[in-house]
């Protein structure tokens, strides 16, 4: 296995992604836009999840596609991000088909980042509807890492966290894409040093090439979390892809195997206070696996690919004003590439 050309998640043919932030408020929008429609579901693990259309997902559920998905920061807040997701696709006139009329199809997640010391002083209407919008004005193909969409304001227990991505392709032909916003109770790097915990799956030095330790630091095993010493809230939100034909039931399944990534790339990871959440996407583009080795192999890909967009969005993290915590350059020494 090897990552795509882009290392992101529109390796998988039929996605782009757009990205919106404000500096000031620390916080900003990041979503996911499928053409024509995918199949989709989802898998929450965490104990403190905020969603928006979740349940059409379901594998019984009437609608089989999605236009987009969204990831966004600002919690309960944020959730207003996927209309205007939506107005900007209806505008396209893409949606769901009930008569004359079409509803655009956007379930969304969010995170926690309401204090990370942006200023949350936008007067009666927060600002995420508008920045949706711009999100999904500004997509293409070319995916921005780091502090920027929704990973713009993420935190983990120890640095900055920020939006990763991947993607690998397997030998078969078949695309991997993963694309998430890292904001996790846990932290993704070993003890106190710059070795990420996703070393084992990191190709071609994508975030330092450090590997792991050696040997293992005592603290390795420490449990540091954004509860000391003062409680912050967390989530990790996320969206595995591929362009193997799966049925909405494959689809759940490929998001729970992709869970792995997070317990791979964050320790700890899936708590009662994290919003943990994936969205998995299948385009269809490519043949449906043919027997259940493929399928396992899938599911392998999409976790080790996930691990690596965590990772990678933490590399990427770069400083801004009234930061609350150090990136991960700060803490290498080094810049992040």
């Amino acid at each position: 296995m090897q990552a795509g050309p882009l290392n992101a998640i529109t390796d998988v043919s039929g996605l782009a992604v757009g990205h919106a932030q404000d500096e000031r408020l620390k916080s900003g929008v990041t979503v996911l836009l499928c053409d024509p429609p995918a199949t989709a579901s989802v898998c929450v693990l965490g104990g403190a999840p905020g969603t928006r259309e979740t349940d059409l997902l379901a594998p019984d559920a009437t609608v089989q596609a999605v236009d987009a998905l969204v990831l966004s920061g600002g919690s309960a807040f944020g959730l207003d991000a996927a209309s205007g997701v939506q107005a900007a696709l209806r505008a396209q006139g893409r949606g769901f088909a009930v008569g004359p009329v079409r509803v655009p199809i956007v379930p969304a997640a969010i995170l926690f980042d309401l204090l990370n010391g942006g200023d949350k002083d936008w007067g009666r209407y927060p600002p995420y509807r508008a920045l949706g919008f711009e999100a999904a004005m500004a997509s293409g193909t070319a995916v921005a890492l780091g502090s920027v969409g929704a990973g713009t304001g993420a935190l983990t227990a120890t640095l900055k966290g920020g939006l990763g991505t991947a993607s690998t392709l397997l030998p078969n032909g078949v695309t991997i894409g993963a694309l998430v916003a890292v904001n996790a109770l846990g932290s993704a790097t070993v003890g106190d040093g710059p070795h990420f915990w996703a070393a084992p799956f990191e190709e071609q030095d994508e975030f330092g090439g450090l590997g792991l330790p050696f040997p293992l630091p005592d603290e390795a095993r420490l449990i540091r979390t954004k509860l000391d010493p003062v409680p912050q809230g967390n989530t990790t939100i996320g969206i595995i892809a591929t362009d193997a034909a799966l049925t909405k039931a494959e689809a759940r399944r490929l998001a729970m195997a992709a869970h792995d990534g997070f317990a791979r790339a964050l320790w700890p990871a899936h708590t009662p206070l994290d919003g943990d959440l994936i969205f998995a996407v299948s385009t269809g583009q490519a043949p449906a696996p043919a027997e259940p080795a493929t399928m396992v192999a899938l599911c392998a890909a999409a976790g080790a690919t996930m691990a690596r967009a965590i990772a990678r969005g933490v590399h990427a993290a770069r400083p801004a004003p009234h930061d609350v915590k150090p990136c991960w350059s700060d803490l290498a020494g080094r810049p992040a590439r």
